[in-house]
């Protein structure tokens, strides 16, 4: 229950003012990845999907062009990612997740939005332009997913503690 929840926020916080790059989208993937259904693994991707066409068509009149593929295949890639974590979410393999999400994104949307524009030169200053540009969109994305991959992946082991301080024997329904 846990994993459609978050993804449900993941797409809510896209939807309200936040700071640029700074949410829960890549906690939210990795988190169903590592506890969502095997089976249900193509909802994240649908819902992830539906709202960035209703965000670049409605909200920000963006054109759709190929670079929002790669942002999806990239999708697919945190879900597999997190599926990587179902039998060890320890915290390290956990931030190393978040950190490689992170890292993941920053290159290949940035190559994607260097090849698919001519917003820069295409050459390798031009992509190295792209790049340099956006680190301050990097650092946010990198605290957001840091921070919301602890808590998501950190609230099941809080629910279970404090279930178990009410008396509760059976808390799997909230994992």
């Amino acid at each position: 229950m846990l994993a459609y929840l978050f993804l449900l926020l993941a797409v809510a916080v896209r939807f309200i003012p936040h700071p640029w790059t700074f949410t829960p989208v890549a906690a939210a993937l990795l988190f169903f990845g590592a506890r969502g259904s095997r089976r249900f693994l193509w909802v994240p991707l649908v819902v992830m999907a539906a709202s960035d066409v209703i965000l670049n068509k409605l909200v920000y009149a963006h054109p759709f062009n190929w670079d929002q593929y790669v942002i999806w295949v990239w999708y697919a890639a945190a879900l597999w990612l997190g599926t990587r974590l179902r039998a060890n979410a320890k915290p390290l393999p956990v931030i190393g997740a978040a950190l490689a999400s992170s890292v993941s994104f920053y290159l290949i949307s940035n190559f994607a939005v260097w090849a698919a524009y001519d917003m820069y030169p295409k050459n390798l200053s031009g992509l190295l332009t792209s790049y340099t540009l956006a680190v301050p969109f990097f650092r946010q994305a990198l605290e957001g997913d840091l921070l919301f991959t602890s808590v998501f992946f950190a609230a099941p082991v809080v629910l279970a503690a404090l279930s178990g301080m009410f008396g509760e024997s059976d808390h799997t329904a909230a994992v």
